[in-house]
């Protein structure tokens, strides 16, 4: 099956009104974009902020004609050139085969890969996570995460218990469920991430091992090790149960965090955890801690 995409770059005050017009057409789906690198990476409590330029993509069936689509759009306030509007035709494909011809096999430290799908465990590999992200966040590409990879792979989960809060694909948890953990807790509002947390444990041998609750249905305990790879507003709003959920002497690993919001985070922490390190990767901070 074919699709017809349009891609329309405006500002912020024209996109309702460009979203808005195109539910008036027989669209399949419509998303809105940052369109100039000016994310939004932490907005308010119940907002829905937009960025300055926005890219309003709509996505139709292949035999849709373009001609009314291009009429409509040349009427509209700050939609007059035409490189604003962009129409591109495509076939089907599986995009699971599409991620799997992106992504290769991705050493973290010294002996611990990721690897997607079926592909072939490299020879040098000491442990392997074979990773399906589903529709949920986590694959090891982003600088939070790697950096929590790179410290799993430096520690020892022998027989430990761990805590993944924020868990999207997994892979944090599994990771260290494959170096030994003897019971990991994942835990996300997401029940898509909860889902991809589960066949992703079951596709590396652990399920029996990873165990999937709601923030709500999570009861804090003492565990030895708590991975946080969230956002800094939930990190500093979750401190008092996050602290809670590590046993005196056990880890706390928290990433998700910009530079700039490096020093807040570690002073909400500070009071409860000892030996505080800080790592940066592209602007990201991952920091650790013991618990006093």
């Amino acid at each position: 099956m074919s699709w017809l995409e349009l891609s329309v770059r405006v500002t912020r005050q024209n996109a309702p009104l460009v979203e808005s017009l195109l539910q008036n057409e027989p669209v399949l789906a419509l998303t809105l974009t940052d369109d100039a690198d000016d994310p939004v990476l932490e907005p308010g409590v119940g907002e829905t902020p937009l960025w300055p330029s926005v890219c309003v993509t709509a996505l139709f069936v292949g035999d849709t004609p373009v001609e009314p689509l291009t009429r409509m759009l040349s009427l509209l306030p700050g939609v007059d050139r035409p490189q604003q509007v962009n129409f591109r035709r495509f076939e089907d494909q599986q995009w699971e085969r599409a991620w799997l011809d992106r992504f290769q096999p991705m050493q973290f430290g010294s002996g611990l890969w990721i690897v997607p799908g079926d592909t072939p465990i490299p020879e040098s590999a000491r442990y392997a996570l074979r990773l399906d992200p589903g529709l949920a966040f986590g694959t090891g590409t982003h600088p939070t995460t790697h950096m929590c990879l790179e410290w799993i792979d430096g520690h020892d989960f022998g027989g430990v218990t761990v805590v993944d809060y924020g868990c999207g694909s997994g892979v944090l948890g599994i990771a260290a469920a494959i170096k030994g953990a003897k019971t990991v807790v994942c835990v996300d509002n997401d029940p898509q991430a909860l889902t991809a947390t589960y066949d992703n444990a079951k596709r590396n041998g652990v399920q029996d091992v990873v165990r999937g609750f709601s923030p709500e249905r999570f009861n804090p305990q003492a565990a030895d090790v708590v991975l946080a790879n969230i956002l800094a507003g939930p990190l500093l709003e979750l401190a008092p149960r996050l602290g809670t959920s590590v046993r005196p002497g056990g880890w706390l690993v928290l990433s998700g965090i910009l530079e700039e919001q490096a020093e807040e985070v570690e002073n909400v922490y500070s009071g409860e955890f000892r030996g505080i390190k800080k790592k940066v990767m592209d602007g990201w901070v991952l920091i650790t801690g013991i618990k006093k």
